[in-house]
């Protein structure tokens, strides 16, 4: 018998003795966050919705004491926030907060670049290469897929420059940007230059150019802010949303 974990928003099937493994050494409140924070990440739970403390831990198949423990370090994440005699919510982020977390994000892809071209093994790259392949083949419509393969190619990015402080922070901002990200998607030819943009990243990062790279990625991110903000402004998105 299989059993199925979800992480970064990727489906991961894995045997008995490999779910054992995971459960022995990765505690189970954490692993009640981690898989709670990936539904915010999927669109599963939504900005301002409440955490539903019975229902979770009858889909984790825990008591309300471990559900509670999860559900505080949610709390310390960031993705969360308790309203006193409320209950816990997925938070609202301001768009101007979200600008600054783009900022942030743009510097940590742009070092991860820069480290990875002096490092990369023939194997990452070639899972890099694989990664933008299957984004040149999704449909425009499936933004559900390409939402999923983008957070995926920046994730193993990043975690490939082999910096684990770099790797941390960069992944506390994704999950806090993930909604906005996929929002960008929906533009027209959105998905088809984002997948040529990273084509293109991966192509830099092979050549070995550093800069280059940096540079080509900091723009990637950058360019994600300045749509979110158009998009907002657009909406008539206020700032304390």
């Amino acid at each position: 018998m299989n059993f199925v974990v979800i992480a970064m928003n990727e489906t991961v099937e894995i045997d008995r003795a490999e779910a054992l493994e995971l459960l022995r050494t990765t505690p189970v409140t954490r692993l009640i966050a981690d898989s709670i924070e990936d539904m915010v990440v999927r669109g599963d739970l939504l900005p301002g919705e409440r955490l539903n403390e019975v229902e979770l831990a009858r889909k984790f198949g825990v008591s309300r004491g471990p559900l509670r423990e999860a559900i505080r370090l949610l709390e310390m994440g960031g993705l969360f926030k308790l309203e006193r005699n409320r209950g816990t919510f997925v938070r609202k982020i301001a768009l101007s907060e979200a600008a600054q977390l783009y900022d942030l994000r743009a510097g940590l892809d742009a070092t991860a670049g820069r480290l990875l071209c002096g490092s990369i093994s023939k194997k990452q790259l070639a899972t890099l290469r694989s990664l933008t392949n299957q984004m040149r083949r999704v449909k425009e419509s499936d933004v559900e897929a390409f939402h999923s393969l983008n957070l995926r190619f920046h994730d193993e990015l990043v975690f490939f420059a082999g910096n684990q402080a770099l790797t941390d922070t960069y992944r506390k901002v994704a999950k806090q940007l993930a909604l906005f990200r996929k929002r960008n998607l929906y533009a027209p030819s959105a998905i088809i230059n984002f997948a040529k943009e990273h084509a293109q990243i991966v192509d830099l990062i092979e050549k070995g150019d550093a800069e280059a790279c940096a540079n080509a990625l900091f723009a990637h991110a950058h360019g994600g802010r300045q749509r979110m903000i158009k998009d907002g402004e657009l909406a008539g998105v206020s700032d304390d949303q």
